[in-house]
């Protein structure tokens, strides 16, 4: 009966016995865990490559913005100041534009908050493989 386990498998590889497949359960889950965290990796990185990208072109667009604005407010005192007292078309302007940063900064701010810095498809991975080890996974389930 002993070399029932030991025979020839139907692909020409030799089955493996019990007690060698039990021992070879650590090494699988290493591996596992392993394979994992090189996913995370790769994740993290193709996140934190995209992010850098794009806070280069935000810091572009940044930098030719304050050129901009700065025209911008000098015609906007300089239109004002031809029915006000110039001191007063300035304070106007002033005016405006802390408003229009105190709007942006909340908007910006609650929008930093919604950005998923989690390494979501690693999470769901790993959530896959536990339900997987467990034996909780349905048969068509992926």
């Amino acid at each position: 009966m002993r070399d029932s386990f030991k025979g020839e498998s139907s692909d020409g590889g030799k089955k493996r016995s019990l007690f060698s497949l039990i021992g070879s359960i650590p090494s699988q889950l290493i591996e596992l865990i392993r394979s994992e965290i090189d996913q995370f990796k790769a994740e993290l990185v193709r996140k934190l490559k995209h992010a850098g990208i794009g806070i280069g072109f935000i810091f572009g667009a940044i930098l030719v913005a304050v050129f901009a604005i700065g025209v911008l407010v000098a015609a906007a005192i300089l239109g004002l100041a031809v029915v006000l007292p110039a001191w007063l078309a300035a304070l106007i302007v002033g005016v405006v534009l802390l408003g229009l940063v105190a709007v942006l900064l909340v908007i910006g701010v609650g929008q930093f908050k919604k950005g998923a810095t989690q390494p979501t498809e690693t999470i769901s991975s790993v959530r896959k493989d536990i339900r997987v080890i467990k034996g909780t996974t349905g048969r068509g389930e992926k």
